[in-house]
């Protein structure tokens, strides 16, 4: 095997044997040998310097080469997988209604005037102006996503997608097939709900596990995009988590969603109800809002959430929430300061324009939770502005028994409350 030369040590080398060729030279030589001798070293020393620099074998380019790419062909690859796999169980749903037909009807802009002033009018001109007929028709009012997560046709979507109970619902799969749908359940706290049509041996799509996700993951959307591209596919990476967001529709409601992930995958209107996915192709969320005004930052609900709504479907025939029945605020240091609370965390337990701080019959009530409160935890997990009350609450099940931690005229009170369900 060929040895690499080592240029500066060859240099140093060179210049002693130079330094010591000229002494002897001088003493022992004649002039002529003299300048022979020093020309000869030069003339190496020149040779040697110029050599050229061992060039890099191409196998060692192409090592470098591979090693840069073969990450980034791993993801497109995991990417490109992933899509396949689930793309024939993501599905579009049509939102239809009867709605008024319009026409253009006449009217007399003059009708008040007496008629012994409208001849002094002459002819007056006839104006059209849209009116009701009376008549409707079916027509397509908007559209969403979902995914199916049973054989028999069990469709996972947001509550704002089917929210209007006076509407019907038609699925269209992946495969072109059309059938209408019926809405099994909402539910009443967060913005989900389970569809059904009939059909078997259907794709379903794997649910993966949201309390893994991680800051900064991969993540993959698809979903009916504005109603119109089916199965459009937008990628990018989780980029918050717990966020809690105040949703409004096209309707003008408005839902507030505590603990839902942010990403920075595209989400554009109809692509609420689909799905949000890893690279292994497994739902961790479901796409349900967007930040108007920003450039890709939207919102998904975590699907461990979506897993007990399934069960609740499949179990009771209805998506059971529990809930605890009350009004609060969540405290910062702000608001510590602002209205002098002995803590700088914890849910205030406070009334507003909606109703009391505390709901009639409810399990606070039943349980001795009074207006000005501060719960401090949740079974022993204190309570922030990352992990809020309503979002713990939203993890548990209706029966659960929990233990709250109350602080109440600067003592602190240990309750046990048995969660209900939530009234619709």
């Amino acid at each position: 095997m060929s040895e690499k030369i080592n240029f500066k040590k060859i240099s140093s080398r060179a210049l002693i044997y130079l330094v010591l060729g000229f002494l002897v030279g001088a003493v022992l030589g004649a002039p002529l040998a003299r300048a022979s001798f020093l020309g000869d070293l030069w003339q190496g020393l020149k040779q040697l310097g110029s050599r050229p620099a061992p060039a890099t074998p191409p196998s060692m380019n192409n090592a470098v080469t591979n090693t840069l790419y073969k990450p980034v062909l791993d993801y497109e690859r995991a990417v490109v997988n992933a899509v396949k796999s689930a793309s024939p169980a993501v599905v579009s749903i049509t939102i239809s209604k009867n709605v008024p037909i319009i026409e253009q009807c006449q009217y007399d802009p003059f009708s008040n005037i007496p008629p012994e002033f409208r001849q002094f009018f002459g002819d007056i001109p006839r104006f059209t102006q849209p009116c009701a007929s009376g008549k409707t028709e079916l027509r397509e009012v908007g559209g969403g996503s979902g995914f199916i997560v049973s054989g028999d046709g069990m469709i996972v979507t947001n509550k704002h997608v089917v929210a209007d109970t006076e509407a019907s619902y038609t699925v269209f799969t992946n495969d072109g097939k059309k059938y209408d749908a019926s809405v099994l359940a909402r539910d009443p706290a967060q913005d989900l709900a389970v569809l059904k049509i009939q059909a078997t041996g259907l794709p379903t799509l794997p649910l993966g596990d949201s309390d893994a996700v991680e800051l900064g993951q991969s993540v993959i959307a698809i979903g009916n995009a504005l109603g119109e591209f089916r199965n459009t596919v937008s990628v990018g990476v989780i980029s918050g988590l717990a966020r809690t967001v105040t949703a409004s529709d096209r309707a003008g409601g408005t839902e507030t969603i505590q603990g839902v992930f942010q990403t920075d995958a595209a989400i554009n209107p109809g692509n609420s109800g689909g799905p949000l996915l890893n690279l292994k192709g497994q739902v961790i969320a479901i796409n349900t809002a967007v930040a108007s005004g920003a450039q890709n930052i939207g919102f998904a609900i975590p699907v461990n959430r979506v897993k007990r709504s399934i069960q609740s479907v499949e179990t009771t025939g209805e998506i059971q929430t529990p809930y605890l029945g009350i009004r609060y605020t969540l405290i910062t240091p702000a608001l510590k300061r602002s209205q002098n609370l002995p803590v700088d965390y914890g849910a205030l337990v406070r009334g507003n324009a909606e109703g009391a701080a505390v709901l009639p019959n409810s399990p606070a009530a039943k349980a001795g939770i009074r207006a000005d409160d501060i719960v401090l935890s949740l079974n022993n997990k204190k309570i922030t502005a990352q992990t809020p009350l309503g979002a713990m609450i939203n993890e548990l099940n209706v029966g659960d028994v929990v233990t709250l931690k109350v602080l109440r005229d600067g003592r602190e009170l240990t309750l046990r409350v048995t969660l209900a369900k939530r009234p619709q």
